[in-house]
């Protein structure tokens, strides 16, 4: 097709107005428009751009990236479809493509439900008279078009992402972007940005809507009223890009939590968020290529467990020790994904702490009855954390930042400690995963170095680097081998025995000899 400007494609009732009921409502979108594609403005649509730019001057060249941060409902999925179909179908991208290359327009999208929204737009925009013919195949996530351009929906994974004659890329909800890797905003990017290199007019549309002051959005924002010829930042609340929008839902949403709502409809960054563990600090502490360590003899182990009932959530277990110097070393991670059989993963994770000569494991405070009873009928004493997962995870902070553990590389583990999101509300200061993900191995993880940290009796530092063989007494005197009394002796004093004696009586595990006694 013929190459004509935004503003007229999106005002012809032909074209985009099709889907469009009220223009009037997109006045502000009109400008935005203007803002990315570099076009003329009248003096009304300078101060618009002025106020939800912060820049002075009207640009005088299309940008090659644009950040807009936009509120919730503010309509952002349909422009970025509508962007979408425009750069792909009024654009001839053909001269700067090889024979037989196909180019691509890329709709990337936080989750595969985003992504259809996004898809489902595209497909009905397609389907308008004047785009008759130019589809020559459609799948479930592209469209191919008759003009060596095909628009693909995907999810964010910078994995699929490499390869491709990439000529637009348009990032749906980029500050939301936590489903794979610590900061997989960063890495499509860091995939994207050699692609769209290549082919001069591209263009990086990221739109979303504010969320904590971390990730690409964030440092994009950092240019927000600068004059930058190559990157644009766009701030607006969802009203002033939807006016459309009831102002009693976003006074109900206000009262129920207020920062939330601030960042939702109002475009703020929330400042009642921030990272819990940078990347730097976890990486620190992280046990390159070691990925399990063998039971060691003279290690007094602790473990830790988050339950699950084997539906969403997975169930997760944890086992480290404490060097004499006082570093905690994470020796074991065990998970099981759903859907499970929870019984059978407590037959199996008691078996594990067996090996590792654990009798006893900790676990979070809210889970429930079965837990118990299930690790007792293994032989397993569980008790709950006397701490909060946040308390935990407070306490965990502290002994990263002082470089006093060492954990397993565990990929999963890794990104759900760096996912974790710290809040401050009501005077205290607390510490969870993002809505929507997960933090069972993270807590675990957590759990089990703060129960190592207070263990009184560290393994020698020598013993766990020279993985040296179980610690024997003195038996220069004589060389016959150990009884097992003298082995019990050697490994429990009088106060542990009695300890773990009344408490395997109080769980049914053995019989009290005094009750025997008495019965005489």
């Amino acid at each position: 097709m013929n190459r004509i400007d935004i503003i007229q494609a999106f005002e012809d009732q032909k074209i985009f107005g099709a889907l469009i009921r009220d223009q009037s409502t997109f006045t502000n979108w009109k400008v935005c428009f203007k803002a990315i594609f570099a076009l003329s403005m009248d003096r009304k649509e300078l101060r618009t751009y002025r106020k939800f730019t912060g820049r002075r001057r009207s640009p005088s060249q299309k940008f090659s990236e644009v950040f807009l941060a936009i509120g919730r409902r503010g309509g952002k999925s349909l422009i970025s479809a509508i962007c979408a179909v425009y750069l792909a179908v009024f654009y001839d991208w053909r001269p700067q493509l090889a024979p037989g290359e196909i180019g691509y327009v890329m709709c990337i999208a936080t989750d595969r439900k985003q992504a259809s929204v996004v898809l489902n737009y595209i497909k009905a925009i397609l389907r308008l008279p004047i785009f008759k013919g130019m589809v020559l195949n459609e799948t479930k996530e592209e469209i191919e078009l008759k003009n060596q351009i095909s628009i693909a929906v995907v999810t964010c994974s910078y994995r699929t992402l490499r390869g491709y004659a990439v000529v637009a890329a348009i990032l749906d909800e980029i500050a939301f972007w936590r489903s794979e890797g610590a900061n997989p905003d960063k890495e499509i990017l860091t995939a994207l940005r050699p692609s769209l290199a290549n082919i001069d007019g591209s263009l990086l549309l990221a739109i979303s809507s504010i969320y904590a002051k971390s990730g690409i959005l964030w440092d994009a924002f950092q240019k927000y009223g600068h004059d930058d010829p190559d990157t644009l930042f766009w701030r607006a609340s969802t009203q002033e890009m939807n006016p459309t929008f009831k102002t009693k839902v976003i006074k109900r949403a206000l009262k129920e939590d207020y920062s939330a709502a601030r960042s939702e409809y109002f475009g703020e960054f929330r400042k009642d968020l921030e990272t819990y563990l940078n990347v730097e600090a976890i990486d620190a502490v992280v046990g390159q290529g070691r990925f399990e360590l063998p039971k060691i003899g003279g290690a007094n182990y602790m473990a830790f467990c988050d339950p699950s009932g084997g539906r969403q959530d997975s169930m997760t277990l944890s086992i480290a020790h404490k060097e004499e110097g006082g570093k905690v070393i994470q020796d074991l991670i065990k998970v099981a994904r759903p859907p499970f059989n929870p019984e059978s993963i407590v037959k199996e994770f008691s078996a594990v702490l067996k090996g590792y000569g654990v009798n006893r494991v900790t676990g979070d405070r809210y889970s429930g009855e079965w837990v118990v009873s299930s690790f007792q009928k293994e032989g397993i004493f569980y008790e709950n954390s006397a701490l909060s997962k946040s308390e935990l995870y407070l306490e965990f902070l502290a002994l990263v930042m002082q470089g006093q553990v060492e954990l397993l590389d565990n990929r999963q583990q890794t990104i759900e400690l760096r996912q974790l999101e710290r809040r401050t509300g009501r005077g205290r200061d607390f510490v969870d995963h993002p809505k929507g993900l997960h933090d069972d191995l993270a807590n675990s993880c957590a759990g089990v170095c703060v129960l190592a940290i207070a263990e009184v009796k560290p393994i020698s530092q020598k013993i766990h680097r020279e993985a040296a063989r179980p610690l024997e007494p003195d038996r220069s005197e004589s060389d016959e081998p150990m009884t097992k009394k003298e082995i019990w002796d050697f490994l429990y004093d009088e106060d542990e025995r009695a300890a773990d004696h009344e408490e395997n009586v109080r769980f049914g595990l053995v019989r009290d000899d005094k009750e025997d006694d008495e019965d005489f």
